[in-house]
């Protein structure tokens, strides 16, 4: 169930036992919400446990594809996440708010790929390319944003990724949830 782990981001993909927070501008995260036993790896301080939920239907006749639906969603697991008290200030919270945040940017760039795609009676194969790009993706932008800020510890790169993933929620926010 668990794709890949980074030192700040644990993205889980299909499944997840427990409870989940979607992605809500007005419902930032706060440290109460990273519920998880910590399991200090490579000086880890957080990890931030969020993913893509991903669902769909399709009505067909033998012959076409007559509808679809789909939901999709950024969720937080906050069982999986965890910070250490002793080691973690606001800076890391900002920090893994903003893993919360990209995941949701990823999740409004999947909503405009299916919006813009052409389904055909391959929807099914056409649906789960589109679900496994944009999570290759987010794991890869993920990977970014950490090495650049080195997971928070350079306080000028965090605030220009803020600033980049919020112009980039905006610019996509026909497509939020």
């Amino acid at each position: 169930m668990y794709k890949f782990l980074i030192v700040c981001f644990l993205s889980v993909f299909l499944f997840q036992d427990g409870p989940t927070m979607s992605w809500d501008l007005n419902n930032r995260l706060e440290w109460s919400d990273f519920r998880g036993e910590p399991k200090p790896r490579n000086n880890s301080v957080a990890v931030t446990a969020s993913g893509i939920t991903f669902s769909y239907s399709t009505k067909k006749s033998n012959t076409r594809l007559i509808d679809y639906h789909y939901n999709v969603r950024a969720d937080f697991y906050p069982n999986k996440s965890w910070y250490l008290k002793d080691r973690a200030d606001n800076n890391v919270l900002n920090h893994e708010r903003l893993h919360f945040d990209i995941t949701e940017l990823h999740a409004r760039m999947f909503r405009q790929r299916i919006e813009k795609t052409r389904f055909t009676m391959n929807i099914d194969a056409q649906m789960n390319r589109l679900h496994e790009d944009i999570n290759k993706e987010l794991e890869a932008f993920q990977k970014k944003y950490d090495a650049e800020t080195r997971h928070s510890q350079d306080l000028e790169k965090q605030q220009e990724w803020q600033v980049k993933i919020v112009e980039a929620l905006n610019k996509l926010s026909r497509y939020s949830s």
